[in-house]
């Protein structure tokens, strides 16, 4: 749906005439903004009308990129996924919050506005005081509102470069957040059992640290549980969001649509293919219903531990076109995740679309890969790695030990030339190894 055709961004009733121009402006320079720039751009079409020191977006929609800010360096390079998840849970509509959350790692004063259909959370701190009262206050929610519209439309349109970076993006994130989770789960840990130790007297200082330490401990796991779940979405619910998204559809278009549930336990999806997959199914659907005679549509997920695969039939005439535009849009992006569309037209009997989407990315070594004079052991480390994977998993995969994979790593730096795992990923990216 576009930005025209929402009626939440229809509310103000100001003729068009009567609207300054740099808000026009603003309002073009938005609807025009890669994902990319759009942060700043919000920034500066709202800060005529509603002072702050940062703005922060987060939505899940953008899973590679779930944070998108602009404003003070010192705010926007230290915000957190977990503040802005807690605060978003205190929301409990989309209407306007004024109130003092802690983020950035300090308690400060905020605005803050989620979208109720994409559940996006917009930040922006050290507001004016009472910005309730700012006349400003309900063009910034307009903004917001088409704002967060776009990006959930540049999402579904995004091209296969961006669908990559995505990707890759999550994987190194993943991987960050689970080394800092083994770091520090272990640091404390060990602080814990040394304070419980009985050679310690201050019982009363023990029980203060213990406390804290525990605190600190379920914090920091909770951190890396919610990171995880923006990367990786359950194959169940990542269906239920489907059926969510197509019950509009069913509610008021007459069409009966048949939804065959994936199994519970399947592999959990990256957050790219849960997006995607969704969007495709939702095309597709679109575009069976606008054949005539259609009056049901069936979509099934399956998944075999590395592939999701997705299956949407209708009982029309066999009208649907393999050349339409539609269905060649919707190609190119399952070709952006090196995944395969096949339909099968019946005439007189309806049309059978087969989608398969690789779960993980493809691994081919480039042939300059050679020139590194890789052990194949170490070539397998270096693509696990890349996929994103973290020491643990990976000896348990290899049936080594994590020493052994560390001591891998390793020989690998050397190798490579390279001091850590994010120029080693970025290096074996620019040979062609995914």
């Amino acid at each position: 749906m576009s930005a025209a055709h929402d009626p939440s961004l229809r509310e103000s009733t100001t003729p068009l005439a009567d609207l300054p121009w740099p808000l026009l402006q603003s309002v073009a320079a938005l609807a025009d903004a890669p994902l990319a720039q759009i942060a700043e751009r919000l920034r500066d079409a709202t800060l005529p009308y509603m002072g702050s020191s940062a703005l922060v977006i987060f939505t899940e929609d953008c899973t590679g990129r779930p944070q998108k800010k602009a404003g003070d360096k010192e705010i926007i390079s230290t915000v957190s996924i977990i503040e802005l998840d807690t605060l978003r849970a205190t929301l409990s509509d989309e209407g306007p919050w004024f109130g003092e959350a802690e983020l950035a790692g300090q308690t400060r004063p905020v605005l803050a506005l989620k979208h109720a259909s994409s559940n996006a959370l917009l930040v922006l701190t050290d507001p004016p005081a009472d910005p309730g009262r700012n006349a400003g206050l309900e063009l910034v929610a307009y903004l917001w509102r088409l704002t967060a519209r776009r990006i959930r439309e540049k999402v579904a349109d995004a091209p296969p470069s961006y669908l990559l970076e995505s990707r890759a993006a999550s994987a190194e994130r993943l991987r960050v957040t689970a080394e800092l989770t083994d770091l520090h789960s272990t640091t404390l840990e060990t602080l814990m059992a040394a304070l419980r130790s009985s050679s310690l007297n201050d019982a009363a200082a023990r029980t203060t640290a213990t406390d804290l330490t525990a605190k600190a401990l379920i914090g920091l796991r909770t951190h890396s549980d919610r990171t995880t779940d923006l990367v990786r979405e359950p194959v169940a619910k990542a269906f239920e969001r489907l059926r969510e998204d197509l019950r509009p559809l069913t509610r008021y278009s007459g069409i009966e649509i048949e939804f065959i549930e994936p199994p519970l336990n399947g592999r959990a999806l990256p957050g790219e293919v849960a997006h995607a997959a969704r969007a495709i199914v939702r095309g597709l659907v679109l575009a069976m219903t606008e054949q005539p005679d259609v009056s049901r549509v069936r979509t099934q997920w399956d998944c075999d531990g590395e592939n999701l695969l997705i299956n949407v039939r209708d009982d029309g005439r066999g009208a649907l076109k393999a050349d339409a535009p539609s269905i060649a849009r919707l190609d190119r992006r399952v070709q952006a995740l090196t995944g395969q569309l096949r339909i099968d037209v019946m005439p007189g009997w309806g049309a059978d679309v087969f989608v398969t989407l690789p779960l993980d990315l493809p691994t081919r070594p480039a042939g300059d890969v050679a020139g590194w004079d890789l052990a194949p052991r170490e070539l397998e480390v270096l693509q696990y790695l890349v996929a994103g994977h973290r020491n643990r998993t990976i000896a348990s995969t290899l049936g080594i030990s994590e020493n052994t994979v560390k001591f891998h790593v390793r020989n690998l730096f050397k190798k490579l030339e390279v001091g850590s795992r994010t120029e080693a990923i970025a290096l074996a990216h620019s040979h062609g190894l995914r």
